[in-house]
Formats: structure tokens, C-alpha cells, sequence
């Protein structure tokens, strides 16, 4: 397995520029797949918080960036979709958001709510003494006792802190839903119907937004809750996608394997 990631074969969902130089930082195991982003790729190409790899290493040993509630001191560990990143001493807070193109973006948010992160049911079983097991769409389970309320597709809202549910939005008509992948990504609304396809193609869902709606296949849309739709949060969604643009030009003179 090659220990490199090319910029042109990087995936599309990262904020990266592909030409500026031939090789960017590889992710490494964690959450989300091969969608997750390197946490110095944000740091560095996106907020301009480091200006290396070796640096990224030295301000994470510090403490002081967490993810999802956590210390993370690895500079390639993945960070992707709904991820909160937090800045304890910039009291700077973010949540990693699907953009137009699939491009993940920061979205700065308030402490309030960088305590707690989304994720979308994918799986579900039961397993061993009668618990049910969900699966979420970046790799995490939770462990539940008995039978529950919840069913795949639905969204849950996961204390940082304790790992409890504090809320749970089902997937059915009238949910306000995010695409995340697809044509329409980033664009947001509420669905107006589901449609199940017999045999083996997918269901699709038509959604209604406030420039007249759309229809995507169910795997590519999310749901979300009320505060998603915040203006000021979209707008600092798009200054972050700016600053990926100018970081990237200026790092392009660093060299070809962006260490």
C-alpha cells in the first residue's frame, strides 16, 4: 500500500488544490473511509493556522485541538463530514460541512453547539444479550439496550462528552435534509416525497428548497436539524472555502510532497 496521496487522485470531498503541487498528505486509519480529510490539510491549506506538516505536529502536541470533544495529536488522523473541531485557546469552533461539489468545508459555530456532533444511522443490528448496535456513517457504533425507536437513515445528535443521544430526527416526509453528495450537494431542504424503487435500484427523494427543489437518490441526502440553515454559519462556510483557495497558491511554493 503506498504511504503517498496525489493531488489529482485525492478524493473529491477535500478541500485541496490539485495542480499546485503533485503529492498532499495521506490520511491515515480512523473514521469516515477514504473521505476523511487529514487534520493538517485543514489546519494548514484551509484556516492557515501552520504553514507545514511540521508544524501541524507541534501545535497538536499541545493539546489544544480537539476533535469531536477529543485531544488529537496525529496530523493525518481523518476528519470529515459533521466532525466538530474545536480550538480550545482561539475559542475558535467548527463543523465540517458538505459544500456544492461535495467539498467539505468549516462552518464556525458557537461553543453551545460544538458540544455535540451529527450522525446518520447507516447500519443496524442486534447483537449479543439483546442490545441493538447502531452504526453511524464515520465508522462509529452505539451500543443500546433492548429494542429502540431508531431505524437506519434517521439522524442522531451524540453528546461529545458522555456519548448519550440527545436527539434523534427520523428520516420520513417533512424532514429538513442536507445533500451530501451528488450534483445538488450543500443544498438544503425539506422532503416533499419518497419514492421506493422495486428490484435493485435506488429510492429516490424529491426535496423542496427555496429555489424550487430537487431529486436525488436517498444515500446521497442527511437529516439535519434547524440550526444548520443559520445564515451567519453559511456565510463563514464560504470565507473558509476562500481561504483554502489563497493557502493553497501560497503553499504551492513549499515543494512537491507537502511536508
Amino acid at each position: 500500500m503506498t504511504r503517498h496521496q496525489k493531488r489529482l487522485s485525492a478524493p473529491n470531498a477535500w478541500p485541496v488544490e490539485r495542480k499546485t503541487a503533485t503529492f498532499t498528505v495521506k490520511a491515515g486509519a480512523g473514521p469516515h473511509g477514504e473521505a476523511g480529510v487529514p487534520l493538517v490539510v485543514l489546519l494548514r491549506d484551509v484556516l492557515g493556522y501552520v504553514d507545514s506538516t511540521k508544524e501541524a505536529r507541534y501545535a497538536l502536541n499541545e493539546g489544544s485541538v480537539l476533535v469531536n470533544g477529543a485531544a488529537v495529536s496525529d496530523e493525518q488522523r481523518p476528519v470529515g463530514m459533521f466532525d466538530i473541531l474545536a480550538f480550545t485557546e482561539r475559542k475558535e469552533y467548527y463543523r465540517v460541512f458538505p459544500r456544492t461539489g461535495g467539498r467539505l468545508a468549516l462552518t464556525e459555530i458557537g461553543a453551545d453547539a460544538a458540544g455535540s456532533r451529527l450522525g446518520k444511522i447507516v447500519g443496524k443490528q442486534y447483537v449479543a444479550g439483546g442490545a441493538t448496535q447502531l452504526t453511524l456513517h464515520d465508522g462509529e457504533n452505539i451500543r443500546l439496550e433492548g429494542d429502540v425507536e431508531y431505524d437506519t437513515k434517521d439522524s442522531l445528535v451524540v453528546d461529545n462528552d458522555t456519548g448519550e443521544i440527545v436527539a434523534h430526527f427520523p428520516y420520513e416526509e417533512g424532514a429538513l435534509v442536507t445533500a451530501v453528495d451528488g450534483s445538488h450537494s450543500g443544498d438544503i431542504g425539506r422532503i416533499d416525497e419518497i419514492t421506493v424503487t422495486a428490484g435493485s435500484g435506488d429510492n429516490t427523494v424529491t426535496v423542496d428548497t427555496d429555489n424550487g427543489g430537487f431529486e436525488t437518490i436517498e444515500e446521497y441526502v442527511v437529516v439535519i436539524d434547524d440550526q444548520f440553515v443559520d445564515d451567519d454559519a453559511s456565510a463563514a462556510a464560504d470565507d473558509a472555502d476562500d481561504s483554502a483557495d489563497t493557502d493553497a497558491d501560497d503553499e504551492s511554493a513549499e515543494g512537491g510532497d507537502d511536508e
